[in-house]
Formats: structure tokens, sequence, C-alpha cells
């Protein structure tokens, strides 16, 4: 690294989160170049990604940032759950039952842990020898 690009950094907020991160001038520039001026951290981008995937590219990159930005506000403004534990588990259920129902999960690599098995059989997780556990066939 150079020591103007170890320099050069600034600090961008989310437009949509708030997040702030300290970034160059040029990939702020970047960012705001893909999202019609606006600064959008990854996470959010990623999401915006996600909402076009799922709409079927029906909606601009502007509808979907739209759609982000109401939905996150939208949940932030709700109350916390009353159970924090068990609103957690239900959201990644729904975050595991998505990506397997993923057009991308089954044309993908045929050896992807996260495909379908054959036969229409489900699918279970499995313990490993690692900390992270495996999806059994």
């Amino acid at each position: 690294m150079s020591a103007t690009a170890v320099g050069e950094v600034e600090w961008a907020a989310c437009e949509c989160c708030g997040l702030r991160e300290e970034c160059t001038p040029a990939y702020i520039a970047g960012v705001r170049d893909r999202h019609s001026g606006r600064w959008v951290c990854g996470l959010c981008s990623e999401a915006v990604e996600d909402e076009i995937r799922r709409s079927g590219w029906r909606i601009s990159p502007e509808e979907a940032l739209t759609r982000h930005a109401s939905f996150r506000e939208a949940f932030r403004l709700a109350a916390p759950p009353l159970d924090p534990a068990a609103h957690l588990i239900a959201a990644v259920r729904q975050l595991v039952r998505r990506g397997l129902e993923s057009p991308r999960a089954t044309r993908s690599n045929p050896n992807s842990p996260r495909r379908r098995p054959a036969g229409g059989g489900t699918t279970v997780l499995a313990p490993s020898r690692s900390c992270f556990s495996t999806l059994a066939r």
C-alpha cells in the first residue's frame, strides 16, 4: 500500500441503515454510481440485489433500494419481540428455508451442501468433527 492510499479515507454513512464505514473516495464514488448517487453499505447492497432477484428482475435498482429502505425502517420501528430467543430461531429458520428454496442453490455445484437430496428426501444437519455442521444426505 502506498502512503497516499492509506491516508486517503473518509467516513461514509449508509443511507438505508446509517452504518458508518471508513472508505477511500474512489470506493465511495463507485458505490454511489451503482446506487443512483446514494452511498449504501455492503449489507444493504446485498439486500437490494436480493430484492431485485426475488422480483424476477422486474424492478429497477432504485425501486429495490426504496423497498429495502422502507422495510428496514418498518423493522426498526417495530416493537421488540416478547421472546427474543424464539424470534431469533424463527428468523434463522426462515433464512435457511429461503436459502434451500433458492434457484441458485440447485443450479450451482452438484456437491453443494445446499442442494436438495435426490428423491425429495429431507435435508438434515449432521454433527461433524469441526465446529461447523455439515448437511447429511
